[in-house]
């Protein structure tokens, strides 16, 4: 039985996927007679370089081959299938450069290319694979016919790896027209495996080829492989979960539960769920990947984009849990990412680095809520364009009355908005708390630690819990007012009076020892660590 990624291995330039631009260039070289005497083909694994050079050999060695035609090979003629199917053939030779490396290998190439092809409309080609691990004398050997190549011969060199080369042997590229080939993405890996499953009359779930697409990583070879493995497990339709078992995949639902406990900061979660991945004898660094995959996604939705290579599953996960996790949020939560990778990967205690940063993920709320802080001392804001709704921390300053429970709808007339009094705006302030919370959290905080100290008439006066606070009050006058207007009659207006830590105009310096001040009360560790190291505040 002949594997499935031999079987599907394209025979036309037309036929390579994600790769156009290398079949257009190599399909109007053969078609206009100006093919190079030397090529190199770089990228990632998988992804058609060896069977583009095949094609071309088959193209420029097609029995049916017409001058001034397309360029595309028959596939049909003899000449073709043996290219195609590797077999024996005098003119187009295949070696493998990670056995036969050294200068005498080069030294033998070279004195064989100096042979005429078989035919005279053909070409004699030589298909390095793994080119990089060429040593410099062999490649050195060679420099010699790549400079001077004799009439009708062509070299491809194939590798992974092309900087190895410019940094062995650097003359060898100039010398050389090189292409490289892309990634290929999951949309279309999953678009060529339906093909092959329909071709093959298999039944396969959506899901499982896209958890497939996915574990390929951007190779095709790799993907049509993965389907064999999975072909070869056992009988019936190929579903998700049997792709999952055969290859040892996470489970969607450990993603979903790791959103989750980030959305709602459950910290108590995370243990349980590293536990239940090493139970299931998952790889940490996979997880993490895995995990940085999911938060992209979430980052994706939450701007307007849309992910790809995700299953239904994970995609509905990820859809619940985008309007509750701003795109700011998931930046710092990638952030985090990006500098624990590097630790992970060399780390002898994986588990402890992924529990810690989970629970950095789950807790990141309030670094979130001090740069609220910091934002609203510096300058004007009406609220954060990202649209956070996560709550503000609790106050640190003594209760007032808007740290009581919030009013019931029961509590209030129905249907009747409240006489603008004293007692009456004082008894629906904690509600209007509320309301700007939901709305805009960094009004809300500020409105948590004002103070109505008198209503006059339509005029409601507040008092700012700290001095700082004012302008920002003062800024969003209209605002509370319309809050205001929700529950109390005759549209009332605001008014900020002067208060809280001092009624003085702030001086930069003041602004910096009074941000100080609040951080450290709420920090305890900050506070030490300013006190031992002689810290100093800074915008």
């Amino acid at each position: 039985m002949i594997a499935l990624a031999r079987k599907y291995r394209p025979k036309r330039f037309s036929d390579l996927i994600a790769q156009d631009h290398v079949a257009a260039a190599l399909r109007g070289a053969v078609a206009q007679g100006r093919v190079a005497h030397g090529y190199l083909f770089a990228g990632p694994r998988g992804v058609g370089k060896t069977t583009a050079a095949r094609i071309l050999a088959m193209a420029l060695n097609c029995e049916r081959r017409t001058p001034g035609g397309a360029g595309e090979p028959c596939g049909e003629c003899d000449p073709c299938r043996r290219i195609w199917t590797g077999a024996a053939n005098l003119d187009v030779v295949e070696l493998d450069a990670a056995s036969n490396r050294g200068v005498d290998d080069a030294r033998d190439l070279r004195e064989r290319a100096m042979y005429a092809a078989s035919t005279e409309s053909g070409s004699k080609v030589y298909i390095v694979d793994e080119a990089h691990m060429l040593t410099r004398e062999a490649w050195n050997a060679l420099l010699k016919i790549l400079e001077e190549p004799p009439p009708r011969v062509v070299f491809v060199f194939a590798t992974t790896e092309p900087q190895k080369i410019a940094n062995t042997a650097a003359p060898i590229l100039s010398r050389l027209q090189r292409f490289d080939f892309r990634r290929i993405g999951p949309h279309a890996i999953v678009d060529r495996l339906k093909a092959v499953a329909k071709a093959e009359q298999l039944q396969v779930e959506d899901d499982a080829l896209t958890l497939i697409a996915r574990s390929a990583n951007g190779g095709m070879r790799d993907a049509l492989s993965l389907l064999d493995q999975v072909l070869s497990f056992g009988e019936g339709p190929v579903t998700a979960a049997r792709v999952r078992e055969v290859l040892g995949l996470i489970p969607d639902e450990l993603f979903g539960e790791m959103l989750r406990a980030i959305v709602e900061r459950d910290a108590a979660a995370i243990f349980p769920l590293v536990e239940r991945l090493l139970e299931a004898g998952a790889d940490l660094a996979e997880f993490v990947n895995g995990a940085g995959e999911a938060l992209r996604a979430l980052l994706l939705v939450g701007v307007g984009g849309q992910p790809e290579g995700l299953t239904e599953g994970l995609m509905s996960v990820v859809r619940e849990y985008a309007p509750q996790l701003p795109p700011a949020d998931i930046v710092r939560l990638l952030t985090i990412l990006s500098d624990s990778e590097e630790r992970l990967s060399r780390s002898a205690n994986q588990r402890l680095l992924v529990e810690v940063l989970l629970l950095r993920w789950a807790m990141l709320d309030r670094t979130v809520e001090i740069g609220e802080v910091l934002e609203a001392l510096k300058g004007p804001t009406a609220g954060r364009p990202d649209g956070r709704t996560n709550p503000s921390p609790a106050p640190s300053h003594t209760p007032t009355v808007s740290d009581r429970p919030a009013v019931r709808p029961s509590d209030r007339p129905t249907g009747q908005k409240l006489e603008p009094t004293l007692e009456n705006v004082r008894s629906i302030w904690a509600q209007v708390v509320q309301d700007a919370r939901a709305k805009t959290p960094l009004l809300g905080s500020l409105l948590a630690e004002a103070e109505v100290v008198a209503v006059e008439g339509r005029i409601v006066t507040l008092r700012p819990g700290h001095a700082v606070h004012a302008e920002g009050l003062e800024r969003q006058r209209e605002i509370i007012a319309q809050a205001l207007g929700q529950y109390i009659s005759e549209a009332p207006r605001v008014a900020v009076a002067a208060g809280g830590a001092s009624a003085e105009r702030i001086t930069l310096a003041g602004a910096s020892a009074e941000r100080l001040k609040s951080l450290r009360a709420k920090d305890p560790t900050l506070s030490a660590a300013v006190d031992a190291l002689d810290l100093e505040l800074l915008e």
